[in-house]
């Protein structure tokens, strides 16, 4: 499987699940998630899926300063509904690494280790998303706005000759490459589109 080498240097994320360490899924319950994951789980890598991933990240990094991240123990709220904008595609992401889901998810075992109604849509939140600590109530408001990474402006015409139907495989490929930048770009940049608060 060929993918562009940067997803290999996005900085990734690490929690501490207690469901997979009862259950011996992973030594000490330790799981990594990286922004590759998150490509193969959306399915294709575009600013989108970089600001989830970003978000989720830096937003852990807020939420637990001293110590790991607890998966399964964070309560995600988004400011938009589930089928608004590209919120149900962020929200996966979200899912996937904090395990939080609305009413679809892991009933628990015997009253723990509940993942289902931990995930709330159309929220009275300030910002896109609010992640809240279950343990403490701690929470982060987090948004993201990736308009301060410029735009390649060969990608306007490609991207109009995708949308007929003419592309050429070499402007496929080229669309690709700049498309893949910007993306490369927005995550390496972090934190020129990342507002905590």
């Amino acid at each position: 499987m060929n993918y562009p080498t940067f997803f290999d240097t996005i900085e990734s994320v690490t929690l501490y699940d207690p469901l997979s360490d009862v259950l011996g899924a992973f030594d000490d319950g330790k799981i990594t998630f990286s922004y590759l994951d998150v490509v193969k789980s959306a399915g294709h890598s575009c600013p989108t899926m970089a600001g989830a991933y970003l978000m989720i990240r830096e937003g852990l990094k807020a939420l637990y300063p001293n110590s790991v991240p607890e998966r399964g123990s964070i309560k995600v709220l988004f400011k938009e509904n589930q089928d608004e904008g590209t919120t149900g595609v962020i929200a996966n992401a979200f899912s996937l690494i904090t395990g939080a889901t609305e009413n679809w998810g892991f009933k628990g075992l015997g009253g723990k280790y509940v993942r289902k109604d931990l995930m709330t849509f159309h929220a009275d939140i300030p910002l896109a998303v609010r992640m809240i600590r279950i343990d403490t109530q701690a929470y982060v408001d987090i948004a993201y706005n990736p308009n301060s990474i410029e735009i390649d402006p060969m990608m306007q015409p490609l991207m109009k000759k995708i949308l007929t139907g003419v592309l050429s495989q070499e402007e496929k490929v080229a669309f690709g490459t700049l498309w893949q930048a910007r993306v490369a770009k927005i995550l390496e940049n972090f934190d020129k589109v990342i507002t905590i608060k």
